[in-house]
């Protein structure tokens, strides 16, 4: 708990009703559902495993691994060479739970895990790892896509381009409020 406060302290990570998060070369230990924000990459392999650990009746675990694009959208040749995201700490990973609580209301399944980055990220890095553990593969699958979608358009982050256009802040797109919408 110690190193916890300490990687906390320096704003590496937050976490919310976390059973065992690890992050490259963190290993923190605590109850079952799990949301971490942090600045620091996280492992797949690692997150994969610690949702395993968390759900021993578990009959399909489906994960999503999001990447920062190099592109603006696929039309047009200017790159964009990283994202900057800040959050508001406390209150996103208290909306993040709320989407998997909200997900656990809608479909059956052991647990949940999302892990989002903040800070500068090049395109290419990891942004986020969402897990659904579930004794069935529809209810994952579907619990899985709720998340994310919900997240993608809920979640307090803020997200700032940079690339060949310059430097924009981004708002919620188009067809991440249509994808959520079909949930609500």
């Amino acid at each position: 708990m110690q190193l916890l406060k300490v990687v906390m302290r320096l704003g590496f990570c937050r976490r919310s009703r976390v059973d065992r998060v690890l992050t490259k070369g963190f290993n923190i230990q605590a109850d079952t559902t799990s949301v971490l924000i942090c600045q620091a990459d996280f492992d797949v392999g690692e997150q994969y495993q610690a949702i395993i650990d968390t759900a021993p009746h578990a009959g399909a675990i489906v994960f999503f691994v999001g990447l920062v694009r190099d592109f603006y959208t696929p039309e047009q040749q200017a790159k964009v060479s990283s994202i900057e995201l800040e959050h508001y700490a406390g209150m996103t990973e208290s909306v993040c739970q709320q989407i998997i609580d909200q997900a656990q209301q809608r479909f059956s399944f052991d647990n949940a895990r999302i892990v989002h980055r903040v800070g500068k990220l090049n395109a290419g890095d990891q942004i986020v790892f969402v897990a659904v553990a579930s004794r069935h593969r529809d209810s994952a699958f579907q619990a899985a896509q709720f998340i994310m979608d919900l997240l993608k358009t809920r979640a307090t982050f803020w997200k700032k381009e940079v690339g060949d256009n310059g430097e924009h802040w981004l708002g919620v797109k188009a067809r991440d409020e249509i994808a959520s919408k079909r949930w609500l």
